[in-house]
């Protein structure tokens, strides 16, 4: 992703549903999507996809009606936004998050044997 597209967390929803779909949908088959847990008008949901058209996260093709498809892979999305998180939040520093997180106190000592043994297994993984 050459440039990093911000979304406001309504139209995340909107690239969340069609990444989970894996095809393109037409705003129909995307509001029956967030019907689910979200009761949004029709027209709420086409300002939503306006929005994400003109911010280049979204196209369009015209098949009789029109079908929307995300211009950025999810796993993009989400790097670019963890490495925003990471540098407004802990100077871009991995340990300083790592120690925000072991010192909040609410991770259980499972979740930090799961993270000792995640960073073990990275750190093997690099040594080859």
């Amino acid at each position: 992703m050459a440039e990093k597209i911000t979304v406001s967390d309504s139209e995340l929803e909107i690239l969340e549903v069609l990444w989970s779909a894996g095809t393109a949908l037409n705003a129909n088959e995307i509001r029956t999507a967030l019907n689910e847990h979200k009761s949004w008008e029709r027209t709420t949901i086409l300002t939503l996809i306006q929005r994400l058209l003109k911010k280049g996260a979204l196209m369009q093709e015209k098949r009789g009606v029109y079908y929307y498809t995300p211009c950025i892979a999810r796993e993009a999305y989400v790097k670019a936004e963890t490495k925003s998180f990471l540098n407004k939040y802990f100077q871009g520093s991995f340990r300083n998050l790592t120690a925000a997180l072991v010192d909040s106190n609410e991770l259980t000592p499972e979740d930090i044997e799961a993270l000792r043994a995640y960073f073990n297994r990275k750190g093997k993984e690099e040594r080859k």
